[in-house]
């Protein structure tokens, strides 16, 4: 996203444990301006002309300790509030996040790590129905970030935790209450190294959130994600997998769990072009012993001119939302331009 304007305020706060606002912070409004056009196989389209209306502010400041803070509330399409965060980054002791149902965070980060020329492949207009992993952080949850001179060079690590991972938002004086009786308190702990070699950069990560045995689940629910990218030149590869175990119950239509695999290659043409695949297949799998498997593809270009860029994806999918069928094998595409300013 782009600057759009940035407004000096002034650091309001009274003391907490002697700790106070050393300098006045700053406020950056950030978006940019994009506007598409989707087409999509086997659905009812209408209007196809969309337009990108989501902003984001972010606030930042300093303590008297050198602790820097930054609050980041944003605004998705025609949506008032969708997410927002408080980080405090403390000198020797690390960032601490607090994450406000926004996912982001957590082994959410690597539901989808594939290089790509614009979009995930899961990310156009074409809806797929795929599942990834999310772990706690689309709930309201902490995490911390152990800084970079705690860790060795390229290394980072992200633990996050959740007291009730239900995916509901709360208020600040303010709690979700019991909205979901199936969902506990979770942790997540991923991992990601870019300094082993030149160009490679691996990721891994767990999560696991109680499920009460009352509720009919049969077990915590546990998720795991794993791989790695590599750039070479103008080309970067990558491959992940990961596995998302519901425990729902012993009924046979319900999900027992989600296996997932993802490849994708991107290729830079020159500093204006580049060009990108990617492929997502995941399988479900029921407690009846039967699976679908849903295949989703798409062949991604995008052309920069100046502040002006032209996104093009060419998208399909097998299967969509794990229903067999021709009916669910669809086709789409989705242009856009964006203006940076």
């Amino acid at each position: 996203m782009n600057k759009l304007t940035k407004i000096g305020v002034s650091a309001l706060c009274g003391s907490l444990a002697s700790i106070s606002a050393a300098n006045a912070g700053t406020m950056e409004v950030l978006g940019g301006a994009t506007a598409s056009w989707s087409s999509n196989e086997g659905t009812v389209t209408g209007n196809s002309i969309g337009m990108h209306s989501g902003l984001t502010f972010k606030g930042s400041g300093e303590l008297d300790n050198g602790t820097a803070f930054t609050v980041t509330i944003t605004g998705a399409d025609q949506a008032g509030y969708s997410s927002g965060s408080i980080s405090m980054d403390t000198p020797g002791m690390g960032n601490i996040k607090i994450i406000g149902a926004a996912g982001g965070g957590g082994i959410d980060r690597f539901d989808d790590m594939m290089p790509t020329a614009w979009e995930e492949t899961n990310g156009t207009s074409l809806a797929t129905g795929l599942t990834t992993v999310g772990g706690v952080t689309g709930s309201m949850s902490v995490e911390w970030s152990p800084s970079t001179d705690m860790l060795g060079e390229g290394l980072a690590v992200h633990i996050a935790y959740s007291p009730k991972a239900d995916g509901a938002k709360a208020n600040d004086k303010a709690s979700t209450g019991s909205v979901s009786s199936s969902s506990g308190a979770g942790h997540d702990i991923s991992i990601s190294h870019s300094g082993l070699y030149d160009g490679l950069n691996v990721f891994a990560g767990m999560s696991e959130i109680e499920q009460p045995a009352a509720a009919g689940q049969t077990g915590d629910r546990t998720q795991y994600v794993w791989g790695a990218t590599y750039a070479v030149g103008s080309v970067t590869v990558g491959y992940q997998t990961s596995r998302d175990n519901l425990q729902l119950g012993s009924v046979g239509a319900t999900t027992n769990y989600y296996d997932n695999e993802a490849f994708g290659i991107a290729f830079n043409v020159n500093d204006n072009l580049s060009v990108s695949y990617g492929n997502h297949s995941s399988t479900r799998n029921l407690r009846s012993g039967t699976s679908v498997e849903l295949v989703a593809e798409s062949l991604q270009l995008a052309y920069t001119m100046g502040g002006a860029s032209i996104k093009i994806a060419e998208s399909t999918v097998d299967n969509g939302s794990y229903t067999s069928g021709t009916s669910k094998d669809r086709d789409g595409t989705t242009i856009a331009l964006t203006l940076a300013f």
